[in-house]
């Protein structure tokens, strides 16, 4: 029997619950807690969900089907973003094709990956409209546009930064949700 019972238990020690508190959070008998916990039983299907969504975590991060852990992996997802300086939408594509072809072998790396990718549709939209908004200004002689040109400099300078801090982040093991989840097309 693999160790579901003790990973589930270091969560819920990182997470500062008794197993009374998660019982009841997730609605799930005290005994059968205890049980799986000591690697007694495993849980399956509802009980395992109850629990997962008790710790606030996916069951897909306790169950973990032969995934391996691999930073490196991730941190070049996180530095692949910045490929939009040479390749337009480059920050979309690379990460897109590193994350479908490892999502199911590597820990972590579906969860990042979608934040990645949703983060970078949502800046690529908001960078286009600015460098749009800046050339009709420039075209149509409209003054004090030039507010535009610093905004798209804002939002690359942004997404320079950004993957680089949460690289060394991700090398160091911290949170896989990083960057901000303003609207989730990829889930």
């Amino acid at each position: 029997m693999n160790e579901i019972g003790t990973k589930i238990r270091e969560i819920r020690k990182k997470k500062g619950l008794a197993q009374e508190e998660l019982a009841e959070a997730s609605k799930v008998n005290l005994r059968t807690i205890q049980r799986i916990e000591k690697n007694e039983s495993e849980p399956r299907g509802k009980t395992l969900n109850l629990i997962c969504e008790a710790l606030g975590i996916s069951a897909e991060d306790i169950l973990d089907y032969g995934k391996q852990e691999d930073k490196s992996y991730l941190m070049l997802l996180h530095l692949s973003v910045i490929s939009f300086i040479a390749i337009p939408i480059g920050n979309i594509v690379l990460p897109l094709i590193l994350w479908l072809t490892k999502k199911e072998k590597i820990v972590g790396l579906k969860e990042t990956g979608a934040n990645i990718l949703n983060f970078q549709i949502v800046w690529t939209f908001f960078t286009f409209l600015s460098a749009t908004a800046y050339a009709l200004s420039k075209i149509l002689h409209f003054p004090f546009m030039d507010v535009m040109l610093y905004v798209f400099m804002s939002l690359c300078a942004l997404n320079i930064v950004l993957p680089v801090v949460f690289a060394l982040k991700q090398n160091k093991g911290e949170s896989l949700k990083m960057y901000p989840s303003i609207i989730r097309f990829i889930k």
